[in-house]
């Protein structure tokens, strides 16, 4: 019995040293029980002044966990811009989801100084947006420590493109332990927000040899498109990904990728694939489906790569390390 006990205690000290240790809900019950109710009100008065809070704060929490894992490295600035959020994939986030994430840690730095995390932060947040679009709640997961890597040449190969197809989607994800469910569950949040033109202008101008415009595009939509995003356009214009009601946090961007109104390569083959378009009909049939869909998806997104334990910090300043 002893000797069982010793395996069950290495291979426990060694999950833990890996970082991969248990998140749990209310975490911070005894050390500063308030922390959920501090960041709904800093997200609260942020999306006040702007809406754009809601997507970029949630594609924000997207990118971070895709990298080093869910630990706030997406936030660290580096002056020779050579730090995580300088990688050409992370240069249109907007600044918007980074203020959302520093206001709120200067609040709960106010009531419990020291104790919590920007990761942790950044996930309730990443909640907290999608309830004020009109999405569902759901509980968090906590104890996410803060990571000491964040490095512009790690970023490359680690975030899906606008052009990836269902294999290529599939594959990045399982690395996260999110299955196709998870996969389009997640991409869901394209009901939100916006991109620049540059991110989908082959599917209207150079398509292939044979069609200048991708054939799975809506001919009206391909046209409005054309038209807010001509060749050769001002790079800073940008469009909203779901042209229905981008506003709201909803099942609709799935009933846009049947109706061929998908902005991205990566999000209509969801559709134009036999083996993902079942789900999508099901999603866009049933909000409630998506819904409890995109909870789990959230939830095991928010376990990717953690650092727990004694594994990282807890950041005084979300944009730069402890000294």
């Amino acid at each position: 019995m002893g000797l069982w006990r010793g395996i069950f205690l290495l291979v426990a000290f060694m999950i833990i040293g890996r970082g991969e240790g248990q998140l749990v809900e209310n975490f911070y019950s005894s050390r500063c029980p308030n922390v959920e109710s501090i960041v709904s009100q800093a997200v609260s008065t942020k999306f006040s002044q702007t809406f754009t809070t809601i997507p970029a704060t949630l594609r924000l929490f997207f990118h971070d966990c895709f990298v080093e894992g869910c630990d706030a490295s997406i936030m660290i600035a580096s002056p020779n811009s050579d730090a995580e959020k300088d990688a050409q994939d992370n240069l249109s986030l907007a600044g918007d989801g980074f203020d959302t994430v520093i206001k709120a840690k200067q609040a709960v730095e106010q009531s419990c100084p020291g104790i919590v995390s920007c990761a942790d932060i950044l996930a309730i947040a990443a909640r907290d947006v999608v309830v004020l679009g009109g999405g569902p709640s759901f509980n968090v997961e906590l104890g996410r420590r803060d990571g000491l890597i964040s490095q512009a040449s790690r970023v490359a190969g680690n975030l899906p493109e606008p052009t990836f197809h269902l294999n290529e989607l599939n594959t990045m994800f399982a690395k996260h332990n999110l299955s196709q469910n998870d996969m389009i569950a997640l991409s869901g949040a394209h009901t939100l927000g916006f991109s620049h033109c540059s991110r989908f202008a082959n599917r209207l101008y150079s398509f292939s040899s044979s069609s200048l415009v991708d054939p799975s595009l809506n001919s009206d939509y391909a046209k409005q498109l054309e038209a807010a995003c001509p060749q050769n356009v001002d790079p800073s214009i940008a469009i909203d990904m779901d042209p229905v009601t981008p506003r709201t946090f909803d099942n609709v961007y799935y009933q846009n990728l049947v109706s061929g109104k998908g902005l991205f390569t990566s999000d209509q083959v969801l559709y134009t694939d036999p083996a993902s378009q079942s789900t999508v009909v099901d999603f866009a049939n049933n909000p409630g489906d998506f819904n409890g869909a995109f909870i789990t998806a959230m939830r095991k997104l928010g376990r990717v790569g953690v650092k727990t334990g004694n594994i990282g910090e807890i950041r005084r300043d979300c944009t730069a390390f402890n000294s």
